[in-house]
């Protein structure tokens, strides 16, 4: 999963981050978080109202902070099951 957090180094955007990391620790998963500080990237999500929150690609949040635990469910309803093969999980199909 790749988590981007995007904005130009404001409060609310150091602030984001943070809650990031909180909530991929407390969900247990693994994540390559990166911080989007160009704002010609930041535009090309279309944001434009920083902090933005952009999880594999799609933008999830934009213009405020959420709370650790909204994190969390947000990071778990983005996450792919293993077993899934029409969406690009494992190949075995679900036999592992």
């Amino acid at each position: 999963m790749k988590i981007e957090i995007l904005g130009t180094g404001c409060s609310k955007c150091k602030s984001l981050e943070k809650v990031v990391h909180d909530a991929v620790a407390k969900a247990g998963i693994f994540a390559q978080i990166e911080k989007v500080e160009d704002i010609t990237k930041i535009m090309e999500y279309g944001v434009m109202s920083t902090p933005g929150l952009v999880v594999d690609g799609a933008v999830k949040l934009t213009g405020r902070v959420p709370s650790v635990d909204e994190v969390v469910e947000l990071l778990k309803g983005t996450q792919k099951s293993v077993s899934d093969t029409s969406q690009g999980g494992c190949c075995c199909g679900g036999k592992c």
